[in-house]
């Protein structure tokens, strides 16, 4: 009571099977011209590499997460057209850092991209050459933590002013 009057159905008639048979063959053509379109684009699409820059905390924590959209839209500036719904993200991407992503031109064409997440255009170039970004500031703070310690090792316990001597200072 509900297929045939909403057209979601056709009554399997002689007349509707050969409407469908032709319709067919035209969805079929119509499929083989799209995958074959999709397979040009995946030659020069796949394996590239599209730098996203966005604000990062000093652990590389981004300030919010990359979406599809914005993959799409990078994609799009660089040159192929490609809409959020081409890129199916199983994981929100939260940090810094090169990030294989694929993207569905066509449901039997897939390609692989890279998406390098960047503070700056600098750290994106670095990180593409295979540098770990954040272990040079990892290694800056582990510097800064034992320059503190050092400096203190320096002053002795007790070295400086007594409270004894603190209270007998009058202001003049």
């Amino acid at each position: 009571d509900y297929l045939l009057p909403m057209k979601k159905a056709l009554r399997a008639t002689k007349a509707n099977r050969e409407y469908f048979a032709a319709q067919k063959a035209q969805l079929e053509a119509r499929n083989l011209e799209r995958k074959s379109e999709a397979e040009k684009i995946a030659k020069k699409l796949d394996g590239k590499t599209f730098v996203l820059l966005r604000q990062a905390g000093d652990r590389g924590q981004l300030y919010g997460s990359v979406s599809p959209r914005d993959i799409s839209e990078i994609i799009t500036e660089g040159g192929f057209e490609i809409s959020r719904t081409q890129v199916p993200l199983d994981k929100a991407i939260k940090t810094i850092g090169l990030f294989p992503v694929n993207v569905v031109l066509h449901p039997e064409v897939r390609v692989s991209v890279t998406i390098n997440v960047a503070r700056t255009e600098d750290e994106a170039e670095r990180q593409a050459r295979g540098e770990d970004v954040l272990a040079e500031r990892a290694a800056a703070e582990e510097a800064k933590a034992e320059a503190k310690v050092a400096a203190e090792e320096l002053f002795e316990e007790g070295a400086g002013p007594k409270a004894e001597d603190a209270e007998g200072v009058t202001e003049a």
